[in-house]
């Protein structure tokens, strides 16, 4: 039976050895291939990245075999590279696109296949559907994007350019230096340098390993690394930095006094960062706090994008200072689109990506932490402590998402329900607005706002609430729960 592959949210991914083998990997580079050749794009070669998971080199070979078979040049990267240093190194060789191998913060048996384009953020819907066409083509048989592919030889050897058997190559290539030189532009080291500032480090065994702590280091802050080593089973748990994740960093912060814990996830695009007294702080806290220091201390103005997910404190901030806020669908390839064409200086999402101007349109967990160590040592105070200063001007948002699992039949019947479902009031809100942006969106009088986003291959239903109280919070939990029949 052929096996179905699909692009999600951010690439293919699957388990390996069942759906993530070496033939479908190979598929799956050859339908890239084929875009890029359609595109006229050929000559201007792939980069080809991969993360610290289990064959990772295997993986990251095979991909670059098959360009090389169908005529792209190939710039290898030299062992485990972060998403954003892979997307980076599209800039470097000015290339048409990158492949990333990762399966980012998922369990251990997963891997995955990232396509970048040439703008190096993540590939819009109308790519990745075109991958996917041609992808179904090759499983067929048939031709696919008006352009004939070299048929497959088998197993062969890598092919490195000093033995150029071919009229392309396979470059092997380390971004290190060329990207700590372009992410040092971005953030004041010097600042961090001066603040005196002591960090605890911790890349979860991922693809980060050495950045943060290579940056930092030469800063002049003090560091302890935890977790730094290759584990392809990630401690035995997922390289996910959240709250719940993170509880050894938060310890070592606390007992050794350290300003920061600055983690980041498998692939190093997303970030988890703990505060002085070991408080995990939201990326819905940390966006505003960040919106805040660009404004504030950088002095740049510019509209800030989110998801629908994401906090609306960014808003409150915004309309101070005069700027637009564009709102977009879950998924920081739309984040990135509006970085690329609105001019923001500030993306971001609840799930913990996010990306500034003058850097790619990829979320990117290294800046994140840098830029956290910056507004520490500019502001002089603990990030808890900047975001009472916040508070104090914006006011209070509480945020929180809960996964509610249904049966197949009950998810069929709530989205039968949410395409009428429009309340006058809410939590003795009026219902002002609501937006079908992704999933059904209520905002009420008052600012607080829920979103019920149904999953697109689980019988599940995401439902974020963010509110001005705790107690408004949880009464708009249970009300839309109660409205819908979600148990």
């Amino acid at each position: 039976m052929t096996h179905k592959i699909s692009f999600g949210t951010d690439g293919w991914r699957g388990i390996i050895a069942k759906d993530f083998t070496f033939d479908n990997v190979r598929l799956v580079a050859r339908a890239v291939a084929a875009y890029i050749k359609g595109q006229g794009l050929g000559e201007r070669g792939l980069v080809v990245g991969r993360d610290n998971r289990f064959l990772a080199e295997e993986f990251a070979e095979a991909v670059a075999e098959e360009f090389v078979q169908q005529g792209i040049p190939v710039f290898l990267c030299c062992g485990a590279t972060p998403t954003p240093v892979t997307a980076y190194a599209i800039k470097i060789h000015g290339a048409a696109g990158a492949v990333m191998l990762t399966a980012s913060h998922n369990p251990p048996p997963y891997n995955g296949f990232k396509f970048i384009p040439e703008y190096a953020g993540p590939a819009l819907p109308h790519i990745t559907k075109k991958i996917e066409e041609n992808i179904a083509k090759l499983q067929a048989g048939e031709p696919c994007d008006a352009y004939e592919l070299t048929p497959p030889e088998g197993r062969y050897g890598r092919l490195l350019e000093e033995e150029k058997p071919r009229a392309c190559s396979c470059t092997e290539h380390n971004p290190f230096d060329d990207y700590v030189k372009h992410i040092a532009s971005l953030v004041d080291l010097q600042a961090i340098g001066r603040a005196g500032l002591k960090a605890v480090i911790d890349p979860m065994y991922g693809a980060g390993i050495g950045y943060l702590e290579h940056i930092l280091g030469e800063a002049g802050v003090q560091l302890e690394v935890i977790h730094n080593h290759r584990d392809p089973l990630f401690g035995g748990t997922l390289p996910e930095p959240t709250g719940k994740s993170l509880a050894e960093l938060k310890s070592r912060v606390k007992a050794g006094g350290a300003h920061l814990g600055l983690a980041l996830d498998g692939d190093a695009d997303r970030f988890g960062i703990i505060d002085a007294g070991g408080e995990y702080i939201t990326p819905n806290q940390f966006l505003p706090l960040l919106y805040y220091h660009l404004l504030t201390v950088k002095g740049w103005r510019g509209p800030v994008a989110r998801t629908v997910a994401t906090t609306h404190l960014l808003d409150r901030l915004a309309a101070k200072y005069g700027q637009p806020v564009y709102e977009s669908p879950v998924g920081f390839k739309y984040i990135g689109q509006n970085l690329l064409e609105k001019d923001c200086i500030l993306g971001g999402e609840e799930s913990g990506g996010l990306s500034i101007k003058g850097h790619i349109p990829e979320k990117d967990g290294i800046l994140a932490g840098l830029l956290a160590a910056e507004m520490v040592a500019c502001h002089g105070k603990s990030l808890t402590e900047l975001l009472q200063q916040v508070y104090a001007e914006f006011g209070r948002l509480y945020s929180e998402r809960l996964d509610i699992h249904t049966s197949p039949e009950q998810k069929a019947d709530i989205l039968d329900q949410l395409k009428d479902f429009a309340p006058d009031e809410l939590a003795g809100q009026a219902v002002l607005e609501k937006i079908t942006l992704d999933g059904t969106k209520l905002v009420l009088a008052d600012g607080a706002w829920v979103l019920i986003r149904p999953s697109g291959t689980e019988p599940l239903f995401r439902v974020y609430v963010e509110a001005n109280s705790p107690e408004q919070k949880n009464q708009l939990q249970q009300q839309v729960k109660d409205l819908l029949k979600i148990r």
